[in-house]
């Protein structure tokens, strides 16, 4: 476990932020997802962190290769992903994530499924992963920005326990937005 100052080499946090969009990837539409997520992060996390942002096609072995970067070579504790998490053929995602897992986590896709549910007949359609890998966190969320935080609200205090399971750095709250959750 790291301390409160984000990583143990006292540099800040790392977290992935990985918005998988044909057209965002070829600059044919402007990703909202990971700014979304940027944004939710901002508002949630206290200690410092920064971002290892990525945009990248609907192609299930670069989404692969990304997320065993982003965690084995960047070192991020938390990678969220956005989009892809649908039924349609490209929608591979959740595929990629559920290859590079060494343990998946259902109960990180149950409760974003429940919360979006009454909002969203269609959110039955959604088939988010969560999982670790070594010592972090991977989680898939829908592309769009309110299902963003619907999704991390659900789900969000629970991240910062998580990774201490892990061992990944302590992240720290704003209680005021989320409380952490550590029963440890």
């Amino acid at each position: 476990m790291g301390d409160s100052e984000g990583r143990p080499d006292g540099g800040p946090v790392r977290i992935g932020i990985v918005a998988v969009s044909d057209r965002a990837s070829r600059g044919e539409y402007e990703d909202r997802g990971g700014p979304a997520i940027r944004d939710y992060l901002g508002e949630v996390l206290v200690n410092p962190w920064e971002a290892e942002v990525r945009v990248i096609p609907d192609e299930e072995a670069l989404i692969r290769e990304t997320l065993v970067e982003l965690v084995d070579q960047a070192g991020c504790c938390l990678v969220i992903t956005t989009g892809g998490t649908g039924p349609a053929p490209r929608d591979v995602t959740p595929e990629a994530t559920a290859a590079v897992v060494e343990k998946e986590l259902p109960g990180f896709g149950e409760a974003m499924r429940a919360v979006s549910r009454p909002k969203v007949p269609t959110a039955v359609l959604s088939r988010q992963v969560a999982g670790v890998r070594g010592a972090a966190l991977i989680m898939n969320l829908p592309g769009s920005p309110r299902a963003v935080r619907q999704c991390l609200d659900a789900v969000f205090a629970a991240v910062p326990d998580c990774v201490d399971l892990v061992g990944g750095p302590y992240l720290e709250t704003d209680p005021s937005r989320v409380a952490a959750y550590r029963p440890h």
